[in-house]
Order: C-alpha cells, then structure tokens, then sequence
C-alpha cells in the first residue's frame, strides 16, 4: 500500500496577522539593548497591545525596536474586592482613583526608570491636559520610554500628578471611558518616529503637522478614476514643479482647515499670520 501523501509545505513569505491571542507579543519580547520601552498603567491589561500588535508598530515590537508593558493596576487595590477608587472628598457624582493604589502603581513602573522627566516622561491621558500633537509625539519618541497612566472614572487624585510629577496630555476636546484608547494612539504616534519602525523615515519627514502644515493631496493609479484625473503636474516628472505644487497645495489646505496652523506656519516663516496671502 502506498504511503500516504504528505501535505506540501508552504514556502510563503511570512506575515503578521492579528490572532486570538495578541498579548503574545507582549510575552517574551526579543530586546534590544536600549529600546523605547512604553509602560502603561491600566485597568485593562487586555486591552493591549491592540492595533499596536498590527501592521508596522506590531512588527517592530515582534523585532524589539520597542517594547510594551502593561502594570494591572487591580493587583494594587485595596481590601477584598481590591478597590481602586472611593468617593470624592467634598462630594459629587462618580468615583475617584485612589492615592495610595496608583502610587503603589507607578513605583513599580517606574522601577529601573530615569528620574530624569526628560528622559523619561510620566503621562496621566486626561481631558484637561495639553493638546497632543506631533511636536510632542517627536518629544516622547526621543526619550528613553514612557509611563502612562490611564484613568477611569471622574479621574485621578491630584496629590498622584503632583508627587510624581506627571505630565497631563488630552487628544482633542472630548471625553472617553477611560484613557486605553487614547494611550494607544499615543504610542502608536510616538513609536511610528522611532528609527527603522518605518522603512522609508522620509515619509515622516514629509507628512502632516512637520512643518506646522498638513500634508498635501495624494494620488496613485488608475491615472483617470470616474472621470477624475491626477493632476497633470504629477505626471510630467518636473520635481520643482511637483515640489512646488505639492507646497501650495498644502498651504491651501492648512488655511482653509486649520488656521490655528497657518497662523504658527506664518510666525515661523517670519509672515503676517493675518496676511491674506491669495493661494
């Protein structure tokens, strides 16, 4: 009797895909000496590394450019029930997260950690911090790694931001259930500016907020789509032409959308941020 054909072995390229478990990239990382490391304190540990498991943060954390590490803070509560909050002093509606749990916390993340903020930033993701944006995305990027602390509830006691001299940073002027998702988006902005995460580091050089303007119009193939064509100045192959347009193209768009960034492009380039330049 003929022995049983064996299944053909795939040669395919390997690939990363999301999978039922995500947090296995998070298990046993392949370090390098020096990598960015992202600290998060949470109440949802499960929650990570999420899309930062995908795509090209995902790949760079399988290769130990950076590393992830989540510190449950339900492990530090207090009582039977591990209580992280209580009543707010004064009064009011909701709860609030606990001095001596989140100090409990943050000691053990920062635990082999720079004292020094600079090269170690503490963020606690709040509403009423300062706006994040790319400047500071480029900050964080630069340090050695960074501790987030996510809150939930009606926030945190202020005694924690002041003792540990934490950092409050907001992603716009809106409010979530707590501060996993907004962590995330942090990362992901931050890590994405990290040497060798991204293949071509011109693309991050010329993309949105780099130089206080949003990135100019994009195109690709098919050359004519529903009767629409790429713009005839792409398709000549004059670079200064190209360049040029793409810079007035972007100009455009900041003013109409963000005159907040027009007025900061114009101080930067030693204009009239009210000149009413015609584009």
């Amino acid at each position: 009797m003929a022995d049983a054909k064996k299944p053909a072995r795939s040669h395919g390229r390997k690939t990363i895909s999301a999978s039922l478990k995500p947090r296995d990239l998070m298990s046993e990382p392949k370090r390098l000496k020096g990598a960015w490391c992202a600290r998060v304190i949470t109440l949802f540990p499960e929650a990570f590394p999420g899309v930062l498991g995908l795509s090209l943060t995902g790949k760079a954390l399988e290769m130990g450019l950076w590393q992830l590490e989540t510190i449950p803070l339900r492990k530090f509560g207090i009582g039977r029930h591990l209580n992280v909050d209580d009543t707010p002093a004064g009064g009011g509606a909701g709860m609030v997260m606990r001095a001596d749990v989140l100090g409990e916390a943050i000691d053990e993340a920062m635990r082999g950690a720079p004292e020094d903020r600079e090269k170690w930033p503490v963020i606690y993701l709040s509403p009423r911090g300062k706006r994040f944006d790319q400047k500071m995305a480029e900050r964080f990027s630069r340090s050695e790694g960074i501790t987030l602390l996510c809150g939930r509830f009606e926030g945190v006691d202020e005694r924690v931001l002041e003792e540990y001299a934490i950092e409050e940073v907001s992603l716009g002027d809106f409010v979530l259930t707590g501060g996993e998702i907004a962590a995330q988006a942090l990362i992901d902005a931050s890590v994405r500016l990290i040497p060798r995460v991204i293949g071509n580091q011109a693309s991050t050089e010329e993309e949105s907020f780099s130089d206080f303007l949003l990135e100019h119009p994009q195109y690709t193939k098919p050359s004519v789509w529903r009767g629409r064509a790429i713009p005839e100045v792409l398709l000549s192959g004059h670079h200064a032409n190209i360049s040029r347009w793409r810079k007035e193209m972007a100009e455009r768009l900041t003013k109409e959308r963000r005159p907040d960034l027009w007025r900061a492009y114009r101080e930067h380039h030693d204009g009239d941020p009210e000149e009413d330049q015609e584009l």
